[in-house]
């Protein structure tokens, strides 16, 4: 990447955005709009369309119709395979753009925005193209006299709600397998990081797409996500972000059509520490980047550190050097470890956590306050808080920022114990030379997810989904395909 390209695509204006529906861009049919504030420095960015539920209606009955008139399911998968490569393609020719844009809405690291937004985005999508027509149907074992044909159609319209961390890449591990698989989809973007998603839609239409198969409306979750979590036209609803908003769409789904609903509702992810570590210090590097990373703003983020009491002391101090060594600043600067939190709402959130962790005992080793208070902009000190008992509110609750909970155990038991303690299963990590006890980490922590001798990272060959309050359902892999396809038996007699 070059800074001088990134400073040039910085001082762009950004037009205000408007739904994308049977493929033209509309305005909220009432006319209202939501500015949308830049995390860098507090200032109005743009404006987008303040959806309503009369809108987010016509972006679902726009993709009833195009899946029921087959325009994109009826399609041979060479035919949906070439559209989709194009697509994949164009993300990586905007990939600069499409990340400067994605940073200047949400914060993200522009080092980080960029491989894992257009970068992952363009690759999940490739992914699937390439899958698309390899998934077979199934003839079942049955007498001589009768064909049991298993097939696989897709579902029809696909609701798909996005987070605000990392829109592209999120999006694209519901879009990829979604429209692969024929469907017709409706996006609703976060309000607080709709852009770079919004013109990934557009470039879907430049590839090829037909109109009406992938439709997105923007405005509030309180009013657009709940028309479409109460339309009884939507056959599928997937969902990443909190389990406040998971539960409520169940509920929907419960008063309407009682859809499939498919949730990925975050995590509190214990990062295990072994005296037996084959490298303490990589070890503490890892688990310093494994929260701090993208201001701790990752669903997988590594927010609890159980750490072998004998070497607790000297690995906290070496976590600490390391979250210290880690530059926060302006996001579209290249040499910054750590850019924005997304929202001045969630900043205050985020020291809300300190205060609690300190009130119940926690200590602060460092950080613990905002930083760069006068650019206007959303900035928060790595922190690491000691002494934080499993059973606070820091080591129960997804704090969803720069925010590390340490907690010491004395042995193999204890470590398993603490790292099940909460409601949540997302993803885990554990750092150790015993291959046996590596083993039994994964085995007996409650996760989906399990990092050994590392943390984060997985691509997408390998599915990520949540046990317990972390969701149900997989992104990622091929198992993703299964919340996007039906299974339709024909018994026939010979």
């Amino acid at each position: 990447m070059d800074q001088n390209k990134i400073d040039t695509l910085r001082a762009e204006l950004v037009p205000s955005f408007s739904h994308l529906i049977d493929g033209r861009h509309l305005p909220a049919s009432d006319g209202a709009t939501m500015d949308v504030v830049s995390p860098i420095n507090g200032q109005v960015l743009t404006t987008m369309a303040r959806g309503t539920v009369a809108d987010m209606e016509a972006a679902i009955t726009s993709a009833r119709a195009a899946f029921e008139d087959r325009r994109w399911a009826g399609q041979p998968p060479a035919a949906r395979k070439k559209v989709l490569m194009k697509w994949a393609d164009l993300i990586e020719a905007h990939a600069l753009e499409l990340a400067v844009l994605g940073v200047r809405d949400n914060g993200t690291e522009i080092g980080m925005a960029f491989k894992a937004e257009p970068g992952s985005a363009a690759g999940t999508i490739r992914y699937y193209a390439e899958a698309l027509d390899k998934i077979y149907g199934e003839i079942a074992p049955t007498a001589g006299d009768i064909l049991g044909l298993i097939h696989k159609e897709p579902v029809g319209v696909v609701g798909a709600i996005i987070p605000w961390n990392f829109p592209m890449m999120i999006g694209a591990w519901k879009l990829g397998p979604a429209l692969a698989m024929g469907n017709s989809v409706v996006l609703k973007p976060a309000e607080t990081a709709s852009l770079s998603l919004m013109r990934m839609c557009d470039l879907a239409l430049e590839a090829g797409l037909p109109p009406g198969v992938l439709n997105a409306v923007t405005g509030e979750g309180k009013i657009v996500g709940e028309a479409m979590g109460l339309s009884m036209d939507v056959d599928v609803l997937v969902f990443t972000g909190s389990g406040g908003t998971g539960r409520r769409l169940m509920e929907y789904s419960a008063r309407s059509n009682i859809k499939r609903v498919y949730l990925e509702l975050g995590g509190k992810s214990p990062n295990i520490v072994f005296a037996d570590a084959p490298d303490l210090a990589e070890a503490a590097k890892v688990a310093a980047a494994g929260i701090f990373r993208n201001s701790g703003q990752v669903c997988v983020a590594a927010s609890r550190l159980l750490v072998e009491a004998s070497i607790h002391d000297d690995f906290v101090a070496e976590v600490a050097k390391a979250a210290e060594a880690m530059r926060v600043g302006d996001p579209l600067q290249l040499e910054t470890h750590i850019g924005a939190v997304n929202s001045e709402t969630q900043l205050n959130a985020n020291l809300g956590f300190v205060d609690t962790a300190v009130a119940e005992g926690g200590q602060i080793v460092t950080g613990g306050q905002r930083v760069l208070a006068e650019t206007n902009g959303y900035y928060m000190a790595p922190t690491v808080v000691t002494g934080v008992r499993p059973d606070a509110s820091l080591a129960q609750k997804e704090v969803f920022g720069p925010v590390l909970g340490v907690t010491p155990f004395e042995d193999d038991d204890e470590a398993v114990a603490i790292a099940n303690s909460t409601v949540y299963g997302l993803a885990g990590g554990v750092w150790t030379s015993n291959l046996g006890r590596a083993h039994r980490m994964v085995r007996d922590v409650r996760t989906g997810v399990m990092h050994v001798n590392t943390y984060g990272g997985a691509d997408g060959t390998v599915p990520l989904g949540g046990v317990g309050q972390s969701g149900n359902g997989h992104d990622k892999s091929l198992h993703a395909i299964e919340k996007y396809i039906n299974l339709k038996t024909a018994w026939i007699k010979l």
